[in-house]
């Protein structure tokens, strides 16, 4: 029997809910769908090995590329864009034309129907995000490398936080909530996406004296900026593709890590899942992140680089001093 080429996903924030497959039939997804965007999982390393797995220097500007002055948007402060809108927690989006095969993990989708109304009420948010990945500069190769706890304290020396996993979702899809932040087709050249993916050489990156040249090795991304299509609604560049980023996992199943936009290989990179796979002490090579912080209250200022407004923040991730502790 033929079977239509029609898929249908149920987001529940980040979560995969359940699928229609090509036969029309529903899949149950017990588990996240966020693992398929995974890189090959090395062992998970003991805290000792951590600070060695993760000394990859800060990435230097490049020479001869420009880097454009970085405006502020609303009340953000000098390199971050304001992100104010209704955020949908349960969405359908049906992709009507398939990239891979239907056994492929992940599959990528080449073309998503307009994506369907929201199932749940909307939750209003208003916070500032880095327009670019961290080190947030235009023209410098993002970070990777770094733990979910030392992408936090990074965020936090700036007076800023990481993302939570919908306030990520919300800046990246915009009111229309767009499978893709340029729209409803994908396209590797808009967003630096489906690269091939290489071999790891799990014992060069194990090795400490050898990590840094299988990183550099392995690297297919591009400094910040790179490709101007690639911005989303509300501003902000290389949210899908490039690099993975760490987000803060409101849901704190199965960690309160999680991982968002997919980076340069042959993944989904799109706006709406997330990778929750790995625990707060992984690092990779195609890992990195940017920072979130939250708006400031009508008629004041931002002050430093990122300073949240008096208050809680929204979410907030709880790294400790110590890398040892989770």
């Amino acid at each position: 029997m033929k079977r239509a080429q029609l898929g249908s996903i149920l987001f529940v924030g980040g979560t995969l809910l359940f699928l229609v497959a090509p036969s029309g039939e529903r899949v149950a997804a017990g588990a996240p769908e966020a693992p398929r965007d995974a890189a090959p999982a090395l062992p998970a390393p003991a805290p000792a090995e951590v600070a060695a797995a993760t000394a990859v220097p800060a990435n230097a500007g490049l020479k001869g590329v420009a880097t454009p002055d970085l405006a502020t948007t609303g009340g953000c402060a000098e390199g971050m864009v304001e992100v104010e809108g209704d955020y949908c927690p349960a969405v359908e989006q049906k992709c009507i034309r398939w990239m891979d095969p239907e056994t492929t993990i992940p599959r990528r989708c080449s073309e998503f129907a307009p994506t369907g109304k929201c199932q749940t009420k909307t939750v209003k948010k208003h916070f500032c995000i880095d327009r670019y990945e961290y080190p947030n500069k235009a023209g410098e190769k993002p970070v990777v490398m770094k733990t979910w706890y030392e992408a936090g304290d990074a965020c936090k020396a700036q007076g800023k936080r990481l993302c939570g996993d919908s306030e990520w979702t919300l800046a990246c899809e915009g009111q229309e909530r767009l499978p893709y932040p340029y729209g409803h087709e994908r396209n590797s050249e808009a967003c630096n996406i489906d690269k091939p993916h290489p071999a790891v050489n799990e014992a060069a990156m194990a090795n400490p004296l050898t990590r840094d040249a299988e990183v550099a090795r392995l690297w297919q991304g591009e400094v910040s900026g790179s490709r101007e299509s690639c911005v989303s609604p509300y501003g902000a560049f290389d949210m899908t593709g490039n690099v993975d980023e760490w987000v803060v996992n409101e849901s704190g199943m199965p960690y309160k890590s999680g991982l968002k936009g997919g980076y340069w290989g042959p993944v989904r990179d799109r706006c709406r899942p997330m990778t929750t796979a790995h625990y707060e002490l992984f690092a990779f090579y195609q890992i990195g992140f940017r920072c979130c912080a939250d708006a400031p209250a009508a008629g004041t200022s931002p002050s430093g680089s990122g300073a949240a407004a008096p208050g809680k923040s929204p979410v907030e991730n709880t790294a400790p001093s110590s890398l040892t502790g989770s």
